[in-house]
């Protein structure tokens, strides 16, 4: 059913949330900058590991910071020309054997917002115990947190990456911590080029003031009151995908249904998800190929008797569906940067969703049953 307004929440805090979404086109600059300014010290530690034969690259978080991994691993694949996984923390923890190899050297990319994540800490601590060559990459945004400042057994193989303190969500759900950190791996990726990523990133700039210059229309499909939502992304726009699910689900505390998947995923069992109260979220691909798999399935979606309502996020702009709305991007195809400003489109689904359910984005979950930094998180070992 369609609601009339979304009520506005009256807080004597500040509003953490909204101020950190907002906030993050001028950040992603920011970190642009820092990057550029530690190249010469990233480049030393990196350049001499990336040559190793052999050499097994882990990218690893928890729950958002697990998705940057996934977000990123098809990119450093292609720049760095060799395997890389993605494999969340709270999967190693618990079967170290099946990551960790003794006899191969490991590049361990850990990303944290606060660092203070049992199993972010855990993980580094398996990784030394498992393996005779290991190098540690943190990237953080929290220099006081304990992944930045825990000691390894190899000290000298480790480099840190501390992201400006106004990354450092102050709120429940990560939102600026996420796309910037994910933006600090892949430019850690180029780092040896830096210069001539300056326009991409303009780009990106420039598409986040697009989305949230939006605010009005995700405000108003949120006010149409739909039960369930779909975030589909192919690639690299997969991690993103997910990552806008989760934020849809912690920020509305679990009341508003949604999932995620691949375009072609979806077609597997999935779509039997969809009611005639779904909004389906194409997060379309940069690359004109993959494009042709996603249009036809949101095509297909588009014939469903029962009008199932669309957000399309990027695409071809020939691409007309019938009830459907658009945020409209100028898409490069060259620019790998491209999935961090569609992040947005989840972060604010999720804030006006919040809003109109009563819910306070920064504090959203009633119960307590989540919490900044993950509680009752038991370390047994081996």
């Amino acid at each position: 059913m369609k609601k009339n307004k979304i009520s506005v929440l009256k807080s004597g805090g500040e509003a953490h949330t909204q101020r950190e979404i907002l906030s993050q086109p001028e950040l992603w600059q920011e970190v642009y900058d820092l990057i550029k300014q530690k190249s010469t010290e990233i480049a030393g530690f990196l350049c001499p590991i990336l040559k190793k034969e052999n050499l097994s690259i882990l990218l690893t978080g928890a729950g958002t910071s697990g998705f940057i991994g996934q977000a990123a691993q098809s990119t450093l694949k292609q720049i760095w020309n060799r395997p890389v996984h993605a494999v969340p923390t709270t999967e190693i923890v618990t079967q170290p054997e099946s990551f960790f190899f003794w006899s191969v050297p490991t590049l361990l990319i850990s990303f944290a917002r606060s660092g203070n994540s049992p199993e972010s800490v855990e993980t580094v601590r398996l990784a030394d115990t498992h393996c005779d060559e290991v190098y540690h990459l943190i990237i953080t945004c929290n220099n006081e947190g304990l992944l930045a400042n825990m000691d390894s057994v190899f000290q000298h193989r480790k480099y840190k990456i501390v992201l400006p303190e106004a990354t450092n969500d102050k709120s429940l759900a990560m939102t600026s911590s996420f796309t910037c950190m994910l933006l600090s791996a892949l430019l850690v990726a180029r780092i040896d080029s830096l210069e001539s990523e300056f326009e991409k990133i303009q780009h990106i700039v420039d598409q986040g003031h697009v989305i949230l210059n939006e605010k009005f229309l995700l405000e108003t499909l949120v006010l149409e009151g739909f039960e369930r939502v779909v975030f589909l992304g192919s690639g690299e726009f997969f991690g993103i995908a997910r990552e806008c699910q989760l934020k849809l689900l912690e920020l509305t505390d679990g009341k508003l249904v949604c999932m995620s998947d691949s375009f072609l995923g979806f077609r597997h069992g999935p779509r039997a998800f969809v009611n005639k109260n779904t909004l389906m979220v194409y997060l379309f691909s940069r690359d004109p190929l993959i494009m042709r798999y996603e249009r036809d399935l949101a095509e297909d979606i588009a014939r469903d008797t029962r009008e199932i309502h669309s957000l399309k996020v990027g695409g071809v702009d020939e691409l007309v569906l019938p009830n459907s709305s658009s945020i409209e991007l100028r898409i490069d195809p060259q620019n790998q940067y491209q999935m961090i400003p569609a992040t947005l489109v989840g972060q604010l689904l999720g804030y006006y969703s919040a809003l109109s359910l009563g819910i306070d984005p920064d504090s959203p979950s009633l119960s307590g049953s989540i919490s900044r930094v993950v509680q009752g998180v038991n370390i047994y070992k081996e």
